[in-house]
């Protein structure tokens, strides 16, 4: 690939995960019109830490191996760090190696899904059913009994261990 090549890449790939990105954060932003909790970007910004505005509302990912979650094995509940709705529960969540918090399956009625077509592939991004904050997303390479890997940012999280108030 020579320098010119390269460069046209690095442009449309940009550009690709720009408008793809820019879709799926104005849909997260606004609630989407379809969530039970729904704020301007303003009050959003005003209840969340700058980088839990970034990974729920606009779609960013958090470094891998950063998150204290990730090395969480107290049994107990996960809940969206933007609304406090529990999403996931200790028993589902496994070691995948990818440096995110990882479990095999949500609790029920607890998520929703969307297609992301950014940075030319096609994912399944999860988010929280009630207020849209993004998680991360679903994979087809986790343990049984369902194949299937959410990989989620640390941020988008909250634990609360078993018998906490």
């Amino acid at each position: 690939m020579n320098k010119r090549q390269f460069l046209l890449m690095g442009t449309a790939l940009g550009v690709g995960s720009l408008m793809a990105r820019t879709g799926l954060s104005q849909a997260a932003s606004s609630g989407g019109g379809s969530f039970e909790i729904s704020h301007s970007d303003a009050e959003w910004r005003s209840m969340l830490s700058q980088a839990r505005f970034n990974v729920l509302r606009k779609e960013a990912t958090e470094r891998a191996f950063t998150s204290p979650l990730n090395n969480e094995k107290r049994a107990g509940t996960y809940h969206c760090a933007g609304c406090e709705l529990p999403v996931y529960s200790s028993e589902t969540k496994f070691d995948s190696g990818t440096g995110w918090p990882s479990f095999y399956k949500s609790l029920p009625g607890a998520i929703g899904t969307r297609i992301d077509r950014s940075l030319f592939m096609t994912r399944t991004e999860v988010h929280c059913r009630r207020c849209g904050g993004h998680f991360g997303h679903i994979f087809d390479d986790g343990p049984p009994p369902t194949g299937k890997r959410h990989c989620l940012n640390g941020l988008a999280l909250t634990f609360k261990p078993k018998g906490a108030a």
